[in-house]
């Protein structure tokens, strides 16, 4: 469908935060309808940058940031001039009406509530896999009225959100896809679905559907089409049956233990895996996240230290969402407590290898992971950016011994695969640079024009060493997020992905949401999450000192504050407003070969379908936020890939829409007539093959 022709709706919220009550309960268990896991009491840094403004008078932000650290440097504005992007203007002016940037020349498109991929004019799309197709070659055919779980282990799982792409040795046009399967909408995959009493069948079809898939992917250069290949010795599905090897310094700790691996070195499966990153070495890291909401009983867990640790995850009372626990008792913590710490890692698998075990990396640390981001230090040690997606929760970096060895060689692969074992855990740290009674909730402006300030990382474990006071470093690896409390980290609106820039080596991160944001009993608003009730989000960016992605000092401001371009509490780098696209809950980034920044959406609380988003990070068009898509009605825009001549996104939940279910579907993408909405991966190209927009 051409951006043509989208009905248009007016910019109003149909949902607190955007999201059908529905997708909360399964993805995350209603964590939002509950109290915030995070009852720390970590200060709010407006307060000292308060004391240091009346010692010394109205110091302007780069004097703050000096005195800060000398040599923080400065992302754009005011505070440094000498780091302006080239051809920005100063901060605190509006920006518009300039010339275009390569990799964003096309029409937006509007706003809209379609049952159908919605695209700029020019482009078209095409399904590339859906849940249910074959992923094994001698995977039967998709049969959604007789499911079992044979067949789904061997066919593209449900509910599919990070995607990646990794080079094949050999001719160009050849990759891996690798998609995560984050969860299952039991309503939407089973007719009749009796939610109090599901057979064990239906739960064992939940197993195989979760985790990852690996499918070999070639395009026609000729046509531009991509085409999944039914690959009998690289594809393969990994489920929550497939052995995972625990890898790291709390490897073999007891809280990983159970009666079924009294090593705690082996865990079956993975669950909940959002969004991930592609290393240099060509392997795949996937992030666990909302995991508690998979078990049970944490009421009946007798150990008053071993239950705070569960409330502080997370973790239900009573009976779960999907029963497992009655089918297998790893679900149940009032039978195994332990099995709770075996998820919620980062996870890496090796598309290049069918036979490599999947590894959990514990040097990264146990919260709950949206994803994880490499990039290589200039002394060739190598940087993983992280967040926890949940409100108040914290944005972390690991930092390894080891040095990144180049090259395709064996030898050199099975080196870098070891550098995420050892090294440095990191929480951020962050303040800003405006007086405290400037930073009201409301989402106005600071005086200098920015919502900017420095920031530190400060250290967690080195390995077997921990630097929290009362914690050994056992305990920090399993239970980061009582690390986090304990050293004063900032806490934040929901840290999704959080991602470095390869060009300008600058971190952005999504901060999608936060409703309980100023509410009585939370947090209040600070410089870095500035609006009370947070239903849009915002990306921020941070740039570390010296641009050295291992410095523990950085400088950070807000790119986007998310909403409503008409509304006062908005902000898009300085550009004109009225130029820009209606943008709400930044879930996702990427970036594309000119570095624009590449935005997916989750929930949006504007009243429209979910989107991508373009929007440059330099020159005179920084801030011109475009949106290149829509999904379907209920979906979620996931994923994203940004190729130079095609787009890649994740459909996820398609049609999950309270009052709705398999009886009852409220969508009928992607195969349309009667049929039932089903995940897929979506390519989007231009008519022409020519570069996306250029």
């Amino acid at each position: 469908m051409s951006a043509r022709r989208p009905r248009l709706l007016p910019l109003l919220p149909n949902h607190p935060l955007g999201r059908a009550a529905v997708t909360c309960e399964y993805r995350c268990g209603n964590a939002c309808a509950h109290d915030a896991p995070n009852t720390s009491d970590n200060p709010y840094f407006g307060e000292v940058v308060e004391q240091v403004l009346s010692r010394r008078g109205a110091l302007k932000a780069g004097a703050v940031l000096a005195i800060a650290g000398a040599g923080t440097a400065a992302s754009t504005g005011t505070a440094a001039a000498q780091h302006l992007p080239a051809g920005s203007p100063s901060a605190g002016t509006t920006k518009g009406h300039g010339r275009w940037s390569p990799g964003v020349n096309f029409d937006p498109v509007a706003p809209n509530t379609e049952d159908a991929m919605v695209v700029p004019d020019g482009y078209q799309h095409q399904v590339l896999i859906r849940w249910g197709d074959p992923v094994l070659p001698d995977a039967p055919k998709f049969d959604f009225d007789n499911q079992t779980a044979a067949a789904q282990a061997k066919q593209f799982g449900f509910n599919n959100d990070f995607c990646g792409l990794v080079p094949m040795p050999g001719p160009p046009d050849r990759w891996f896809m690798v998609n995560n399967h984050e969860y299952t909408s039991e309503k939407y995959m089973f007719r009749g679905w009796d939610k109090e009493n599901p057979t064990e069948e239906q739960a064992r079809i939940a197993w195989a559907a979760h985790g990852l898939s690996v499918v070999v992917v070639e395009r026609d250069r000729r046509s531009g089409r991509l085409e999944v290949k039914l690959d009998p010795h690289y594809n393969r599905r990994i489920t929550l049956l497939t052995e995972f090897e625990v890898r790291g310094p709390a490897a073999g700790s007891r809280f990983l233990k159970t009666a079924a691996d009294p090593t705690g070195t082996v865990v079956l499966g993975t669950q909940n895996n959002c969004a991930g990153g592609v290393t240099p070495w060509g392997t795949i890291l996937s992030g666990e996240e909302n995991i508690h909401q998979y078990f049970a009983n944490a009421d009946k867990v007798a150990d008053p230290d071993t239950k705070a640790r569960l409330e502080r995850y997370g973790f239900p009372e009573g009976a779960s969402t999907r029963k497992w626990e009655r089918f297998d008792k790893r679900w149940d913590l009032g039978q195994e407590p332990n099995e709770a710490n075996r998820f919620g890692w980062v996870v890496e698998i090796d598309p290049h290898d069918p036979n490599a075990r999947p590894v959990k990396h514990t040097a990264l640390g146990r919260f709950k992971h949206e994803g994880a981001n490499v990039i290589i230090a200039h002394d060739g040690r190598v940087v993983a950016y992280m967040g926890d997606d949940e409100r108040f929760e914290y944005m972390y970096k690991f930092v390894s011994d080891g040095r990144f060895r180049p090259g395709s060689s064996r030898r050199a692969r099975e080196h870098n695969k070891l550098l995420l074992d050892s090294g440095t855990l990191y929480v951020a740290k962050l303040s800003g640079d405006s007086p405290e009674r400037e930073i009201d909730g409301s989402g106005k402006l600071p005086s200098d024009g920015e919502f900017d300030g420095r920031g530190e990382w400060i250290p967690l474990a080195h390995n077997d060493k921990s630097f929290v006071p009362g914690m050994t470093a056992e305990e920090v690896y399993v239970f980061t997020r009582f690390a986090a409390d304990k050293v004063g980290a900032t806490k934040m609106d929901r840290p999704e992905d959080v991602e470095p820039s390869l060009r300008n080596r600058r971190m952005y991160a999504a901060l999608t949401n936060n409703s309980r944001r100023g509410a009585a009993g939370y947090a209040p608003a600070d410089e870095a999450n500035p609006r009370n009730s947070n239903k849009h989000g915002q990306v921020l960016e941070l740039e570390e000192r010296w641009s050295d992605n291992t410095a523990t000092r950085f400088s950070w401001r807000l790119l986007l504050v998310c909403g409503d371009p008409k509304s006062p509490d908005t902000y898009f780098a300085g550009y004109d407003k009225s130029q820009v696209s209606p943008i709400s809950c930044p879930d996702n980034v990427a970036f594309d070969r000119w570095n624009n920044l590449w935005i997916s959406t989750d929930g949006n609380a504007l009243g429209s379908n979910d989107g991508l988003f373009a929007v440059p990070l330099a020159g005179w068009e920084r801030g011109h936020v475009k949106q290149f898509l829509t999904v379907p009605l209920g979906a979620e825009t996931c994923g994203p890939v940004i190729q130079d001549r095609f787009v890649l996104v994740s459909v996820q939940h398609p049609g999950e829409v309270d009052g709705h279910s398999a009886d009852n579907p409220a969508s009928h993408w992607p195969d349309g007539g009667d049929s039932q909405p089903r995940p897929a991966v979506v390519a989007v190209r231009r008519k022409d093959n020519g570069l996306i927009g250029y």
